[in-house]
């Protein structure tokens, strides 16, 4: 269970229709971790999607890549338009103490990657990453391999639209084991998102219990945005809002729409 001295406020996750209003009222809160923006219904901007001839239907297209800074080989699959790693990055940036295992046990991070702060998970320096991005923001490369980008916000929304809204979309992500007290998911598009809990302050929490995703996308200058799946707040849905940048949480690469599919 995450233990709830993490943030000043409640987690909140997407509004349904009936809640928009409410929910914008909520936004103005703002006790260091978490504030939540209702999400505009407009169609994804240029840099959130691959190209149309790149589109791909639901069927789970799978494959592998290998990272060439380390030899490490990732499961990858394609939703919707986009191709993503279907294991969480588990790249030791060098020279850095802000990426780690949970419990600091190198096992952890064979099964559930490394868990990253928000400015290491941006460092194009510390990423030897000398890819073409064509979208708007270069820096969206981050720590990813060569021809993979940390996902933006609005990447993030056109994964949980593609498999059915955000309300059902952690039950459809979810790994099929791994997930405590009856959250495990059914994994439909083999996107097989683990909980592999987070760091703050020195401690970890949730693993087993809850996974965080951070985004490229910043909220301001001390948080930036993350997706979040759960066994306990909401088992079905993948929620978002901001923590602040000092938070480890988990990073998955998603695929340069110019790169070859």
């Amino acid at each position: 269970m995450y233990i709830t001295i993490m943030t000043a406020t409640p987690k909140i996750h997407r509004p349904t229709a009936t809640t928009l209003l409410a929910l914008a009222a909520l936004a103005v809160i703002a006790a260091g971790c978490g504030k939540t923006a209702v999400r505009k219904d407009a169609a994804p901007v240029a840099d959130t999607v691959q190209t149309a001839a790149a589109a791909a239907t639901l069927d789970t297209v799978s494959g592998t890549f290998t990272d060439s800074r380390d030899g490490q080989v990732y499961r990858t699959v394609v939703i919707g338009q986009q191709r993503w790693m279907a294991q969480n990055l588990n790249y030791d940036v060098p020279g850095v103490d802000t990426d780690v295992c949970y419990d600091n046990d190198p096992a952890n991070c064979d099964l559930y990657g490394r868990l990253y702060d928000w400015s290491t998970v941006m460092d194009i320096s510390a990423s030897y990453n000398n890819s073409t991005w064509e979208g708007s923001d270069v820096n969206h490369r981050g720590i990813c391999p060569v021809g993979w980008h940390v996902p933006s916000h609005d990447e993030w929304w056109a994964l949980t639209d593609a498999v059915g809204d955000w309300e059902i979309a952690g039950t459809r992500l979810k790994s099929t084991s791994g997930w405590s007290g009856g959250g495990n998911g059914t994994d439909d598009h083999g996107f097989s998102a683990l909980p592999g809990g987070l760091w703050w302050s020195g401690r970890f929490y949730g693993v087993g219990d809850g996974g965080r995703w951070w985004s490229a996308t910043e909220y301001d200058a001390t948080r930036a945005w993350r997706r979040e799946m759960d066994t306990d707040y909401n088992v079905s849905g993948v929620g978002w809002g901001n923590y602040v940048k000092v938070y480890r949480f988990s990073l998955r690469c998603v695929r340069d729409f110019a790169a070859p599919q």
